[in-house]
């Protein structure tokens, strides 16, 4: 079967397509500092929206993986005027609703909804930022949880590999 064409709303957000693969450090006023490896991949069905999948696991200093992290996936929309929507759900049971800009190869974007099960830790904000740098992608990652205002968590760096 072949690839679908790539919808014409995507244009703005379509240097997402793909899969990256990297590294990147993380950390929380309730956490040590950590480093993690990720892969990415954002794809599509031929619809207006983008698939996306992350997963991260911790590595050592060697950079050896160690453990499963977190993993999250969803569906980005992009809309008239350059905004965009992101659906994101994670198996700790929250669930959130970005909504952001593209501007260029930048993308940012904030939580305008978030839901947890009863059983998930608590989660109250998120703010991130993504940006194609010299062909890689950049991403940052603040978090507002636990009592804490919005505060650094994760950032990356990754390499498209297909």
């Amino acid at each position: 079967m072949e690839e679908p064409e790539v919808h014409p709303d995507l244009e703005p957000i379509a240097f997402l397509l793909g899969r990256w693969e990297g590294a990147g450090v993380g950390g929380y006023p309730t956490i040590e500092s950590f480093n993690f490896g990720q892969e990415i991949e954002f794809g599509h069905n031929g619809k207006p929206f983008l698939t996306y999948v992350s997963r991260t696991w911790l590595l050592d200093e060697a950079g050896n993986r160690v453990r499963p992290l977190a993993t999250e996936s969803g569906y980005w929309r992009s809309l008239p005027d350059r905004q965009i929507e992101v659906v994101l759900s994670h198996p700790t049971g929250i669930v959130e609703i970005y909504i952001g800009e593209v501007v260029f190869h930048k993308i940012e974007l904030r939580t305008d909804v978030v839901a947890r099960t009863a059983t998930a830790k608590e989660y109250t904000a998120g703010h991130r930022l993504y940006g194609l740098v010299n062909g890689n992608l950049m991403w940052a990652y603040e978090m507002a949880a636990v009592g804490h205002p919005l505060t650094d968590h994760m950032s990356a760096e990754l390499k498209k590999v297909a």
